[in-house]
């Protein structure tokens, strides 16, 4: 063998062992997995606010107004309705027009206008249902969101003093206006005048 060949033959296991070592180091470097300080591993759970804590928010999205009626400006409610007449009637005996009249609505069965052709959704929301004040502030307040799939395409009243003026002008419209949610003062008092009666009666 000539040193030609030789060295031919060198060379290919000269390369052949540096192929190889490179491969190694480079397999080293990618699949390096290092040793944690702690034995184990580690799993991750969503936090189930254990103390008490959450993100969700609570309560309604909108204030009540039951508080509010008995001092709402009846004035600012007629002017507030106005944005309604594209839509709706507000006289007595008056017709339907895009929505149903509005005449009377206070406690009125939901769905009840005669003649009048009411989405599927809120025929089936208000199964039973009358338009009371939480009703009518709810709804009020952002049609869309209060009852899904509604035709209302009004956008919402969003300042509650607003709604309260709005809805306490609906109730005058009426020849017997629905008598104000009491207030808190006046449901104390009736709850401690009957403690006190049930307290006599049960002396004597």
């Amino acid at each position: 063998m000539d040193s030609f060949e030789f060295n031919k033959i060198a060379m290919a296991i000269l390369g052949t062992v540096f192929l190889v070592m490179s491969l190694t180091f480079l397999s080293d470097g990618i699949f390096h997995s290092s040793i944690p300080a702690t034995p184990g591993y580690l799993v991750e759970a969503e936090d189930d606010h254990s103390d008490g804590a959450s993100d969700a928010p609570t309560g309604p999205a909108y204030e009540p107004i039951d508080a509010l009626l008995a001092s709402a400006d009846l004035a600012a409610g007629q002017k507030a309705a106005k944005k309604c007449l594209a839509c709706h009637v507000f006289e007595d005996g008056g017709k339907n027009k895009v929505g149903p009249a509005l005449y009377d609505i206070v406690n009125r069965p939901m769905g009840a206008a005669d003649g009048f052709s009411y989405s599927a959704a809120l025929k089936a929301y208000g199964d039973g249902k009358t338009w009371t004040f939480d009703e009518l502030n709810g709804f009020l307040w952002n049609p869309k969101k209060y009852l899904k799939g509604t035709a209302m395409g009004f956008a919402g009243v969003k300042k509650t003093e607003a709604r309260a003026a709005l809805v306490a002008y609906l109730r005058s419209l009426s020849a017997n206006p629905v008598p104000l949610p009491a207030s808190e003062s006046e449901t104390a008092s009736e709850a401690e005048a009957e403690t006190d009666s049930e307290t006599t009666s049960e002396s004597n």
